[in-house]
């Protein structure tokens, strides 16, 4: 019977920033006996923000007259306008409300996957936003470079987000980091079990190991950002979350 299991870490505290995210994962998971040869750590997006220290207060933010243009049409705070822009490479498209861009990273996202919830304010009490990590693919390997290292067992490390999604209501774990297994998994030339060949399929590995590792997660206040999947089997050579981003040209929605 074929099974995967999903663990919430427990008990981690607040990352600040230069937290040892490995020592802090290894803790945590000595509770549910260690880690496993074939685990994937999935992390939150905003527990490598945090340590990365990818802060930005909004008073120190001076908008520019762009950034105060399209605020006034998306009714948005012009400075946090202005954070978006820096992290974008392309106003996809924006009305009241709704702000969409293409990041420098190359995903599309809301505000540039910035936002301000379970994001505390800094010591002098002003309001902060947090940034995607600067390289969430280098990020993750760093991760599982020192976990390897520490725990002697190899696994993998993705690092999910939750944007929302196109034609879809609700938002739904992505992977933004991968290091350790396959982000795509490509099955084209392979046969069906009628031994028709598969002339389009692509399977986003990294990106259905991230929804998963959401359920477990939440959205809210649950206060579990690191989960463990354990049970995964994949082929291929490993990848990163770059393989998962459609290049502009073969974009035929927009």
């Amino acid at each position: 019977m074929r099974r995967l299991e999903l663990i919430g870490l427990d008990g981690l505290p607040e990352v600040l920033p230069g937290a040892d995210l490995a020592g802090m994962i290894l803790q945590a998971a000595a509770a549910v006996g260690g880690l496993r040869a074939g685990d994937v750590v999935v992390l939150a997006q905003k527990v490598i923000s945090k340590a990365e220290d990818r802060y930005v207060v909004l008073d120190d933010v001076v908008p520019s007259a762009r950034a105060v243009r399209i605020a006034a049409q998306c009714d948005k705070d012009p400075r946090q306008v202005e954070v978006v822009l820096s992290e974008a490479s392309e106003v996809v498209r924006h009305r009241p409300g709704v702000l969409i861009v293409r990041h420098h990273l190359g995903h599309v996202l809301a505000n540039a996957g910035i936002d301000a919830s379970n994001v505390p304010r800094d010591g002098q009490g002003r309001e902060r936003i947090l940034l995607l990590p600067k390289d969430p693919d280098g990020s993750a390997a760093s991760l599982r470079r020192a976990l390897v290292a520490a725990s002697g067992v190899d696994l993998a490390v993705v690092i999910n987000d939750s944007p929302g999604r196109a034609w879809r209501v609700g938002s739904a774990g992505i992977a933004i980091g991968v290091a350790g297994l396959p982000a795509v998994q490509d099955l084209r030339g392979q046969p069906d079990r009628d031994g028709r060949e598969l002339q389009a399929s692509e399977l986003g590995i990294a990106d259905e190991v991230s929804a998963a590792a959401s359920i477990v997660m939440g959205q809210g206040a649950e206060g579990v950002p690191v989960v463990l999947v354990r049970g995964m089997t994949f082929d291929g050579p490993r990848g990163t979350a770059h393989d998962l981003v459609r290049q502009p040209g073969m974009d035929l929605f927009r």
